[in-house]
């Protein structure tokens, strides 16, 4: 059987947290779930998901650290969402501005 050739594309992801947690989502129209490859560490992530046409790929650096162990994820029409636990807060000191 032949390797399709697949044109590479980023996919479009959303970022952002709380005080206790990372949420990233990222969509993938057309991929079906067993396909996903997704992997962690404190500080990045990295995915991958074909389709028939395309290949969604790319990996991103955070800017506080996770806990890849306990993260959990869910891919619902398109949609994968990753939650995972932030290491350490991330409140910062508010510096007045003058």
């Amino acid at each position: 059987m032949e390797e399709i050739e697949r044109i590479p594309v980023v996919p479009t992801i959303t970022l952002g947290h709380d005080k206790d947690n990372y949420t990233i989502e990222v969509e993938l129209p057309g991929v079906h779930k067993k396909d996903i490859e997704f992997e962690a560490s404190e500080n990045s992530f990295c995915l991958s998901a074909p389709r028939d046409d395309i290949e969604y790929f790319g990996c991103w650096m955070l800017a506080h650290a996770i806990d890849p162990k306990k993260a959990t994820a869910t891919f619902t029409n398109g949609l994968l969402r990753v939650t995972a636990p932030l290491i350490e807060s991330c409140e910062g000191v508010k510096v007045p501005i003058k």
